[in-house]
């Protein structure tokens, strides 16, 4: 796929707003293909902390299976929320703020959200099994340093005042950006993203359903990588295959 025909399929996407149902659709078209994770046989547990505002903190025990979450906290009714239930998550290894689709209380506005301080570290790779079973927009900050990529580039996150700098990991389930940086690694799923754009080679910006990163390249993004992301994000919702399409250019 051309950058010109990308530029008009970008244009038939805003006229024709389906990308957030089209992603979810190839979410859970990929979803039997994923491999087995530790939440598919074993539920996880570790002590945590709930943080219900005003200072009131619940202490008990979280656990994640392949349904959903529960927090059983000493002394109050246990919380369960299946997977369905759950309008999205904020992961990190240590912490998990829980969105339900709850109302909140006395008519407040917004939807009821679950603040967890976790004794035991969430491991990357159940932080992408609890992103994959959600098939709803999630923030993970704890991407898998060990996940294979296709090309990697050294980057630095723009922030209004400095920046992070670290590695932008491309892989076939998403785009990471692994950084020793306190709460700036992301881990984003082709699910998570709305949009990319790559306005010149030292620069990249991905557009997430949960939030945009600006990024300036320390090398430059080859024009024939730009088009495999972008069909890795849209090309496969237009039931068309990268590999197909590499494999007719090389006749």
């Amino acid at each position: 796929m051309s950058r010109f025909d990308s530029i008009r399929l970008v244009g038939l996407l805003v006229l024709f707003p389906c990308a957030w149902q089209s992603t979810v659709g190839f979410s859970q078209r990929t979803r039997s293909a994923a491999p087995a994770e530790a939440t598919a046989s074993v539920p996880w547990q570790t002590p945590a902390r709930l943080h219900r505002g005003l200072g009131r903190v619940t202490a008990g025990t979280l656990t994640i299976n392949p349904e959903g979450i529960a927090f059983a906290g000493r002394g109050t009714p246990a919380l369960r929320w299946s997977f369905s239930e759950i309008q999205s998550l904020d992961i990190s290894p240590h912490a998990l703020v829980l969105t339900s689709y709850q109302n909140r209380h006395h008519h407040e506005p917004g939807d009821r959200q679950y603040h967890f301080q976790l004794q035991s570290g969430l491991s990357p790779r159940l932080a992408a099994e609890m992103a994959r079973r959600l098939e709803k927009p999630a923030r993970n900050e704890d991407p898998d340093p060990r996940a294979t990529p296709f090309a990697t580039i050294p980057a630095k996150h723009e922030k209004t005042f400095g920046g992070t700098n670290g590695e932008l990991r491309f892989h076939v389930d998403g785009i990471d950006f692994v950084t020793g940086a306190a709460k700036d690694a992301r881990a984003w799923r082709w699910a998570d993203i709305q949009t990319i754009a790559n306005p010149d080679p030292y620069h990249f910006r991905v557009g997430g359903y949960r939030g945009t990163y600006e990024f300036e390249l320390k090398q430059p993004m080859s024009s024939h990588l730009f088009d495999r992301l972008w069909d890795s994000l849209y090309a496969r919702d237009l039931n068309l295959s990268y590999a197909a399409k590499e494999a007719d250019h090389d006749k």
